[in-house]
């Protein structure tokens, strides 16, 4: 069953994003993960098979692999705990849904780099730094850094992201919490890479978002999925190159080989590009949690 739009559930809609909708359920949230797809803050008219349960699975797997570094908003993906107005949905929600506990979000996006790639990688070329962190001379594509960085970034008016850095975002919320946020985000990011290195995929990137519940900091929203992250074959890595990714990568290089110029509306994709996306997000939860998708 592929999941376009979610308008069944009769729920006030708390924040509707490009993958996400999420509906406001009091003082719990439904997050309901559909197969719609975007690259360059474009949402495709194109829908991938299984996308949405791959992402809601994998964000549940590390929710449950990191809790002991900070507590995070799931409550729970069994539908049969959701209040009881949504069991007639069960077959559109299951696998695909989340219901977690409403956290007051902070206003800043915390990406932590561990390899030279993607923005990151054409800002160092233009100026031999990532959001003020200075980064030895001669890196290629794809390098290891010497340590993961921490390069933030805050939501502007258009809803596009702005890399700022660790002093601006201090002033913007706070030094304590900027530490805060700095701190448990490489911790994330060391624990997550670890593990993925133990199942064959280096973690080359990540970005989380993180909120208050009950005065306490939280991670939320998704976590380490191929949306949030960049994911790599350790048998096939080499720097100076693109790496064999298990993120959307495939199809922003798809996209960069044709005449498009990133606007809206976004072009219809091919069978082939659909299909191959699929198999990369299928991948990355198979590779990631051991297990074949349900």
């Amino acid at each position: 069953m592929l999941i376009n739009d979610t308008s069944f559930i009769k729920r006030p809609i708390f924040v509707k994003g490009k993958v996400r909708d999420v509906y406001d359920l009091g003082d719990k949230l439904l997050i309901v993960v559909t197969d719609r797809i975007s690259a360059f803050d474009v949402v495709f008219p194109n829908l991938i098979p299984d996308k949405g349960k791959v992402l809601n699975s994998i964000s549940e797997f590390w929710f449950n692999y990191t809790s002991d570094i900070i507590g995070n908003h799931m409550i729970t993906t069994d539908v049969s705990q959701y209040p009881e107005e949504l069991s007639q949905f069960k077959e559109e929600l299951q696998g695909r849904s989340m219901l977690v506990k409403k956290v007051d979000m902070v206003p800043a996006e915390c990406i932590v780099r561990g390899y030279l790639e993607g923005s990151g990688l054409k800002e160092y070329n233009k100026t031999g730094s990532i959001c003020g962190v200075k980064l030895p001379e001669g890196l290629k594509q794809a390098d290891k850094l010497p340590e993961p960085i921490f390069t933030p970034s805050t939501k502007v008016q258009d809803g596009h992201d702005q890399n700022v850095t660790f002093e601006e975002l201090a002033d913007a919320i706070g030094r304590d919490l900027a530490e805060k946020l700095k701190d448990i985000s490489l911790k994330l990011y060391k624990k997550a890479s670890s593990y993925a290195e133990s199942r064959g995929l280096i973690l080359a990137d990540t970005k989380f978002e993180f909120g208050m519940l009950d005065g306490k900091l939280v991670v939320a929203d998704e976590i380490f999925t191929p949306d949030s992250s960049r994911f790599w074959a350790m048998d096939d890595y080499e720097p100076g190159r693109p790496q064999k990714s298990f993120d959307k990568q495939y199809l922003r290089d798809y996209l960069e080989s044709i005449t498009w110029d990133k606007q809206p509306p976004a072009p219809s994709l091919p069978d082939y590009v659909i299909e191959k996306t699929r198999e990369k997000y299928l991948e990355a939860y198979e590779r990631i949690t051991g297990k074949k998708l349900e």
